[in-house]
């Protein structure tokens, strides 16, 4: 293998260690912060049984700071850590011109994709 190649793949291995750090952290973060809203306040932001389950409302009252869905975005960050980790791991066997690789990440990905989007719409 050559120095360079082996430069890159350390430097793509480096950056999915980050991606899942910051990923990981950041929805600690957001987590604590909703649970400190939610024994701060008393409440979970929304009237008995009714909570946000689609992503812009979710945002919405993030950007409001109801406890609920400000935890529910931590949450979903979580989810959305090892999914940016099968991306960033594309492109690295992309840059090792691993091709077999390549392909079962991606099919990886798209069932990903497709069982989030299965599970969202099974929400409504």
């Amino acid at each position: 293998m050559d120095k360079k190649l082996k430069t890159e793949i350390d430097d793509v291995e480096i950056m999915i260690g980050k991606v899942m750090q910051v990923g990981v952290i950041l929805s600690a973060v957001v987590i604590v912060l909703g649970l400190i809203l939610l024994i701060a306040t008393g409440s979970t932001g929304y009237p008995a049984g009714v909570h946000p389950t689609r992503v812009g409302a979710i945002l919405s009252g993030t950007f409001a700071l109801k406890p609920y869905a400000v935890l529910m975005t931590g949450i979903f960050l979580l989810i959305l850590t090892p999914v940016l980790r099968v991306v960033v791991s594309i492109y690295a066997f992309a840059v090792e011109h691993d091709h077999l690789y390549v392909w079962i990440t991606t099919a990886v990905l798209i069932i990903l994709i497709g069982a989030m989007t299965i599970g969202y719409l099974g929400n409504r």
